[in-house]
């Protein structure tokens, strides 16, 4: 395989629009190409859900970790991307 290869990969964008430290909660929306999904992660039971369920099991797992590693950095209103190792 040579080096120029490389894996698929599409921009996830994600806006927050709802945290709540208090009750344990952020809330957004985040889209990749086509799909746009709306989710709630309750941080505190580690719990993430997603709506709607067409294309669900792409997007997860990527956000899931994304929420994880950046939850303290993340701002209701605020935009943010990251990268899935995946063609959506």
């Amino acid at each position: 395989m040579s080096s120029s290869h490389h894996l698929p990969a599409t921009t996830a964008h994600v806006r927050i629009t709802h945290q709540s430290w208090k009750t344990g909660r952020i809330e957004g929306a985040v889209s990749a190409n086509e799909f746009e999904w709306e989710f709630r992660w309750r941080f505190r039971q580690g719990v993430l859900t997603i709506e709607p369920s067409l294309g669900r099991a792409l997007i997860l797992e990527p956000l899931g970790r994304f929420l994880e590693q950046f939850d303290y950095q993340l701002e209701p209103g605020g935009d943010y991307s990251f990268t899935i190792r995946a063609q959506l």
